[in-house]
Formats: structure tokens, C-alpha cells, sequence
């Protein structure tokens, strides 16, 4: 979800004619898009979580991050086609439905095994990547989530440029969000799943939106699904792990 979708923001943008009053709404958006991002935050989290080397983990999504905003202002610039274009919505819908399933089934397979500790479960739901591969899984997960939003950001603003900003605006607070979330997966149990289940949920609408569009949800009622789920995810901590032979204890 993005900033630019609320429409209760819609006429406080509509009226940003200066810009002298875009520069006041800029930071605006910066707050709401750290906060709105969160589903499309923790999906690349975990997918980043598949490099076990931090500064590998920074590397992709720096890299990652970057040709996304690529695909986001290319998708602005071609708005009218791509809402037309019905096949690449139902593409990216498809794809975020099968990056919510296949990421929760080791997830879940996880949960089940008593044999090993929590810890190790969560931590290892998925197979080592490569730094290329998962820069790629990166870029091509947040179009997907671009898509959902283009839509609604062209319709509240016919300024392109205020648009583009708001889509940098959103990368920027992707990349700061992700590498927090990054850390508060290794510390919550059921934050990963709950933020997969959030990226299904937003396949779901963008399903709905092409095959039966009087039946997507409200704005405001995804945003309250949203925050359940991740009230949820922050509810439990992992046990710490035990310390291990050759540790100092204090």
C-alpha cells in the first residue's frame, strides 16, 4: 500500500498547485510511507534474509531498491496502459499469491517440527540464494506492489512529477523500513508470517480489483486488516538462543 491511495489525502494533494505546498506535503508522505509500507517492508526483509552475510543482505537491497525505482517511474510514466493492461495486473497478482504460499508452507512445516528449536526454525525457512538472485526477487516483488498502488496515485494527482516524488519517496522509506525489519525477524515469531499473509492479502485485491471490482475492500478497512496481522507478528519473542560452547557469560 502507498501513501498516495488514502483518499482522505486525495484534495489536501489535488490542492498542492505550488510548489511551495508540495515541499510542505513532503514530509507528509515520508511519514505515511514508512508507515503504509510495511507489507511490501517485510516481504523484502525476509527475501533478503536468504543472504546470511549482513552486508550482503545491504548490498541487495540497496541494489534491489534501485531498479525498482526504475520499474515505479516507469510505471507512472505509463499509467494509462498498464491500467489498461489487464494481463500484467493479473501477473502480479498471481506472482504475490505465489510468493505468500510458497514462503508460508516452510513456514508453517517449520512450526510443526518439535525437534527443532524455534529459533532455528525462524531462522531457516529458506534455502541460500544467490546475491544476484535475490536482487532480482526484489525488483520484481515491489512492482508487483507498485502496481496495486499506480492506479490509485494517478487518480489523486495529475502532477507526474509529484507523483514520481512520491514514488522515491516510497523507495526511501522501503530501504529504511526493510533493513528494521531485517532485525525485528529474528526477534519476533510471528512476524514473517504475518507479514506474507499481508502480501497475499494484496494478490487478493489486486484479483478482485480485475474480475470483481464491487467487492474490493475499502481503504480503510485494509489498513485495519493490515494492522491486526501485524500486532499479531509483534506479539511473541523467539526464547533467546543458548549460549554456546566458549561463550563468556557475565
Amino acid at each position: 500500500m502507498e501513501a498516495e491511495s488514502i483518499p482522505s489525502l486525495s484534495p489536501l494533494i489535488q490542492q498542492a498547485d505550488q510548489w511551495g505546498e508540495v515541499l510542505v506535503l513532503l514530509p507528509l508522505l515520508v511519514a505515511l510511507e514508512a508507515v503504509l509500507s510495511a507489507d511490501n517492508a517485510i516481504a523484502l526483509a525476509a527475501i533478503s534474509r536468504g543472504l546470511k552475510n549482513p552486508e550482503q543482505q545491504g548490498q541487495a537491497l540497496n541494489l534491489g531498491l534501485a531498479l525498482a525505482l526504475v520499474f515505479r517511474l516507469g510505471l507512472i510514466a505509463a499509467a494509462s496502459w498498464v491500467l489498461d493492461f489487464w494481463p500484467l495486473q493479473l501477473a502480479a497478482a498471481a506472482y504475490l499469491l505465489w510468493l505468500c504460499g510458497s514462503n508460508l508452507l516452510p513456514l508453517f512445516n517449520a512450526t510443526d517440527e518439535d525437534d527443532e528449536p524455534a529459533t532455528e526454525a525462524a531462522e531457516h525457512p529458506h534455502h541460500q540464494r544467490g546475491l544476484l538472485s535475490v536482487v532480482t526477487t526484489l525488483a520484481i516483488t515491489d512492482l508487483a506492489f507498485s502496481i496495486d498502488s499506480v492506479a490509485a496515485a494517478v487518480a489523486v494527482s495529475d502532477n507526474i512529477l509529484l507523483v514520481m516524488a512520491g514514488g522515491v519517496i516510497g523507495v526511501i522509506a522501503l530501504r529504511l523500513t526493510s533493513a528494521l525489519f531485517i532485525r525485528w525477524l529474528a526477534v519476533f515469531r510471528h512476524l514473517e508470517t504475518a507479514g506474507y499473509l499481508a502480501v497475499g492479502l494484496v494478490g487478493v485485491r489486486l484479483v478482485l480489483r480485475l474480475a470483481a471490482p464491487q467487492l474490493v475492500p475499502p481503504e480503510w478497512g485494509l489498513l485495519l486488516i493490515v494492522a491486526v496481522l501485524f500486532t499479531w507478528g509483534f506479539s511473541e519473542r523467539l526464547p533467546s538462543p543458548p549460549p554456546k560452547p566458549g561463550d563468556v557469560t557475565p
